[in-house]
């Protein structure tokens, strides 16, 4: 294909002729005595935009700003202006751009190509469970056809993420720049979660002030369970961001051992304090199922790091004061944890034993393919069953035996070929192996203590894993130098 003579100067002229007139419009706002408070930052928007238009339109980039949307917009804390059935949050509105752009480019642009992530049969099959579920459970779809429609696009949404990295992100490198993105934005919410802890003071709150186009909606209830006030930054809950800022540890770990900058072990230090801050019992399993994971993968070395166990312990005791003394009495109540967990069943405050028996209890009557997906509203004047805190049992009740083995297939799938890779390749490539290994398993096994597919933040974070996971895999190992300098031998030898 021949490229248009004088193409290439078009770009800057249609660029100034933007910017002209967006300093235009300023100018004639300011005359016109318009609130400068709505006009400059869409000014200010159109202008950066004709100017960097090429450089923000990258899938990197863009993908890129979507680490950052999630990590610092509060998700249902923060909306944009409009008058739409449904709440335009960030997040959405970039996703929705992203997804829209992706399937364009994949139509027209030889450059994006449709990639295997080698997790397409289990997510195939749940799907295949949530359209079933829903075709045989018409008439409670029916009473709450909103809701259920949300949650399938929710999950939607997730799955072409994953498809996007996966079609756009073509090296081990672009992962680590994405990866240092997360790590690097991670460590900043650790920052600020550590102040709350302290402080009571949550920097997520104010962003209206910093950003005029956003509108802040009702700030998130988290109730008193003995725990004291909890953290929560720009998560929608305590949980939610323990089990977020966990998930990344592995992330800093890989990125502090492939580039020796011990500026990525203090992220990880920060990271793992803060998560422990938010007194979760879910962030302590996860972190746990995650130092089991680096033990059957890395047992050496792993074990040569058990000692940074008790200096770690120091330094949260000073920095986050109480967080020890609070996580024992969460694992041991009085009465005993066991007791605590079978409490107040048939109630919205009930332990996750309790429901355990009456869920398993709702199940039997449907066992295949559940009650439906997106069926089961726990908050708000139309909700219609309690909160599990066991996305698995949720998944059972909803998508039956059909999307629960689904989903295992999918966990386990991932795991089996990330673990894999990590014990056939000891460079970098396998540590990043095992710092996925790692991340996917926490998440799965978080499932059964907390409403994990409620919480956007975190499972943004798990497809994000599955996504570099699907590269990872795809992209050839490299060989090792035995092995080239037998082959320039054999070549010698032949010559």
């Amino acid at each position: 294909m021949r490229a248009v003579e004088g193409s290439a100067e078009r770009a800057p002229i249609v660029s100034a002729s933007i910017v002209l007139g967006a300093l235009a419009v300023l100018s004639l706002a300011t005359l016109a005595d318009v609130r400068l408070q709505e006009v400059v930052p869409i000014t200010a928007a159109v202008i950066l935009w004709a100017v960097a238009y090429r450089f923000l339109l990258a899938w990197r980039n863009l993908l890129a700003l979507l680490i950052l949307v999630i990590l610092f917009i509060p998700i249902r804390r923060y909306t944009l202006p409009g008058n739409l059935p449904f709440n335009i949050e960030p997040y959405r509105l970039l996703v929705a751009m992203i997804i829209a752009g992706w399937l364009a480019s994949v139509l027209v642009d030889p450059r994006v190509r449709l990639r295997r992530s080698g997790l397409e049969a289990p997510l195939a099959l749940f799907g295949l469970a949530i359209l079933g579920s829903q075709l045989l459970n018409s008439d409670r779809i029916a009473a709450v056809e909103t809701y259920a429609v949300k949650q399938v696009t929710f999950f939607t949404s997730f799955v072409l993420i994953l498809f996007v990295i996966v079609s756009t992100v073509r090296t081990q490198r672009d992962v680590d720049r994405l990866l240092a993105l997360l790590v690097a934005g991670g460590s900043l919410v650790a920052a600020a979660t550590i102040v709350e802890a302290r402080t009571g003071f949550n920097a997520f709150n104010h962003l209206s002030g910093v950003i005029p186009l956003l509108r802040e909606e009702v700030l998130p209830w988290v109730g008193q369970d003995g725990r004291g006030d909890r953290a929560f930054a720009s998560a929608q809950h305590p949980i939610a961001l323990g089990a977020a800022l966990a998930m990344l540890v592995p992330f800093s770990i890989y990125l502090g051992s492939r580039t020796g900058r011990r500026v990525w072990l203090a992220a990880g230090g920060l990271l793992t304090i803060a998560s422990l801050a938010t007194f979760s019992r879910t962030s302590v399993l996860m972190l746990v199922v995650m130092a089991l994971v680096y033990l059957w993968l890395r047992p050496v070395e792993t074990r040569r790091l058990w000692p940074a166990l008790v200096p770690m312990l120091v330094v949260i005791h000073f920095l986050v004061p109480g967080t020890i003394g609070t996580i024992k009495n969460a694992f041991f109540p009085a009465g005993g944890l066991i007791a605590q967990q079978r409490a107040d069943a048939g109630t919205a405050g009930s332990g996750r034993l309790a429901d355990l028996g009456p869920g398993l209890s709702e199940w039997a009557q449907r066992p295949i393919l559940g009650e439906g997906f997106g069926t089961r509203i726990v908050d708000g004047p139309g909700s219609n069953a309690g909160i599990l805190d066991d996305q698995w049992l949720g998944m059972l009740l909803e998508t039956g035996l059909v999307g629960t083995g689904a989903l295992l297939w999918l966990f386990s799938r991932a795991i089996r070929r990330l673990a894999a890779e990590a014990r056939q390749d000891h460079s970098s490539r396998g540590l990043l192996a095992v710092g996925l290994t790692a991340s996917i398993y926490g998440y799965a096994v978080g499932m059964a203590t907390f409403d994990s597919f409620a919480f956007i933040q975190v499972t943004f974070l798990l497809f994000f894993a599955l996504g570099f996971a699907g590269v990872l895999c795809g992209v050839p190992a490299p060989r090792k130098a035995p092995l080239l300098a037998l082959e320039r031998a054999r070549r010698r030898v032949l010559a």
